[in-house]
């Protein structure tokens, strides 16, 4: 089992190495990849029953990607756990890629479904779970959702038919950041009260900091929660996560960083 200063160094280099991708190839959704970023390391270096060498096999864990703007984050990920070589990422978000800035099931090892359209990515792991229970698979299906992406109907439909189903081998993680598209997600549609919602759902429900270490450790390998009923961890995150000009600012929804921003990002996290 890895240290809490494994994940830690670990997640200070893939958060370089997003913001490296990110000035490389102009693109934006840097905020929505930072804030994921600890949840990712816990889960691939930590939970997930996964394999770059046999990358297909039946009993995997699944895991999807449904905010999947922010991409990069998922890709830095794969690359380091050597699912696919780290000289793709040079390309990412440029013409002609197989990175593109939402995932394209097809092209590379541990990318389990497309997404980009948000509010798909739950569904599609009900029914992963789903055909798991039905084949007698030992597998597990964890669904990273943003917060934003819970306005969507299509979210709380797929929550209901997985509590109906019985679906203890779903998990669900909400990346709580307190943001969406076009500003703060208590102005836009506010989801509180967010855990009781999950819990009248039907849902068993861990809150915890999304970039403490040691509780996403504790919440995610204590899944199921509870047997018989999916789980969801609502991860309350702080978007752009690491850099202090990037934290908690709309407006990194969108933004390219300059070559001075881009100097200043990677000097403050050679300082932590």
């Amino acid at each position: 089992m890895k240290n809490l200063t494994f994940f830690q160094k670990k997640a200070k280099e893939l958060r370089k190495e997003i913001l490296t991708m990110a000035f490389k190839s102009q693109r934006h959704h840097i905020s929505s990849s930072l804030s994921i970023i600890d949840v990712l390391v816990v889960l691939y270096w930590g939970v997930l029953k996964i394999s770059p060498q046999d990358h297909w096999n039946l009993k995997r864990d699944r895991f999807i990607l449904s905010k999947g703007h922010a991409a990069s984050a998922l890709y830095a990920v794969l690359a380091d756990r050597g699912f696919f070589p780290k000289k793709y990422l040079e390309s990412y978000g440029k013409e002609g890629t197989i990175l593109g800035i939402h995932p394209d099931y097809g092209y590379l090892a541990g990318i389990e479904l497309s997404t980009g359209s948000l509010g798909h990515g739950l569904s599609a792991g009900c029914g992963m779970a789903l055909a798991a229970k039905l084949d007698s698979l030992n597998s597990r299906v964890f669904v990273l959702l943003s917060d934003g992406e819970c306005d969507i109907g299509t979210v709380w439909e797929a929550v209901l038919f997985a509590n109906q189903q019985k679906l203890d081998n779903l998990v669900a993680v909400v990346d709580y950041n307190k943001f969406q598209a076009f500003g703060k997600v208590k102005d836009v549609i506010d989801l509180e009260p967010f855990v009781k919602k999950w819990k009248a759902f039907g849902w068993e429900v861990r809150e915890v900091n999304g970039h403490n270490f040691k509780q996403l450790l504790q919440a995610t390998k204590s899944v199921p929660l509870k047997k018989g009923k999916p789980t969801v961890i609502i991860a309350h995150t702080v978007a752009g996560k690491g850099v202090s000009f990037l934290e908690n600012k709309l407006e990194w929804h969108y933004l390219n960083l300059t070559k001075e921003q881009y100097k200043r990002a990677i000097s403050e996290l050679d300082n932590l």
